[in-house]
């Protein structure tokens, strides 16, 4: 992985996020880590829910590994104590993970962290959030990654196109468009399978963008996240 000093840079220019699993039934993590970020993919984070800690440990291996070969950034999901001992560049934390303060004291300030939300009212707590550096708004649309979650639909979109900027620098220190909330990236999440899908997003403002099966359950990943950074890079033009 690039060294942690470059992560801020990277998030505030990243635009494609991933969330895959270990790929253990494909057999191709390495691959398709490769073929992903080769093609658009600016942060690529491990979901896979129940893993043991050192199962968990060592597949973050190859994450790193492949991130640093790409110049990209690679994250970890809910548990800041995996964080920690892989050394991520990112931390992503729910509503109901570990507060902020504590994943910061466990993890030091080198670190990124995310927080998910799922209203307005969250998504307005979080960009104002200390030691936030970026959000993600959804989701959009029901999806069997989240069983359960009901969809916060377009509407969040809006308020947080609205709300916050297409585009900024992660971190406290930077100012909203209002002079208000920091400028923290925030990215649309939940259900956005596909491109027409991706369509609807950004016309909703949003310029970033969270994927799972559209890129995972792809016949050619690559060719796959491809499309859908192209979509996102042209969105901005």
């Amino acid at each position: 992985m690039s060294p942690l000093s470059l992560a801020g840079p990277l998030l505030a220019d990243a635009r494609l996020y991933l969330c895959t699993d270990a790929r253990d039934r494909q057999g191709d993590l390495a691959d398709f880590l490769d073929a992903v970020l080769a093609n658009g993919v600016d942060i690529v984070q491990l979901r896979q829910k129940g893993m043991e800690a050192r199962d968990e440990l060592r597949c973050l291996e190859t994450f790193a590994a492949a991130a640093q070969r790409h110049g990209r950034l690679w994250a970890v999901n809910d548990r800041a104590d995996i964080a920690r001992a892989s050394r991520a560049p990112v931390l992503h934390l729910g509503q109901d993970d570990l507060p902020v303060p504590v994943a910061r004291e466990l993890c030091g300030d080198g670190i990124l962290i995310g927080r998910s939300t799922h209203s307005p009212a969250q998504f307005d707590a979080g960009l104002a959030e200390p030691g936030v550096d970026y959000v993600c708004a959804g989701p959009t649309w029901t999806t069997p990654t989240k069983p359960g979650r009901p969809a916060a639909g377009l509407a969040l979109l809006s308020h947080a196109a609205a709300t916050g900027p297409a585009a900024g620098a992660p971190g406290d220190g930077g100012a909203s468009g209002d002079g208000g909330a920091p400028a923290r990236p925030w990215f649309a999440i939940g259900g956005i399978e596909n491109l027409s899908r991706l369509d609807e997003v950004i016309a909703h403002g949003a310029r970033r963008a969270v994927v799972v099966r559209a890129i995972t359950e792809a016949e050619d990943p690559g060719a796959a996240a491809r499309a859908f950074a192209d979509r996102l890079r042209a969105a901005e033009g």
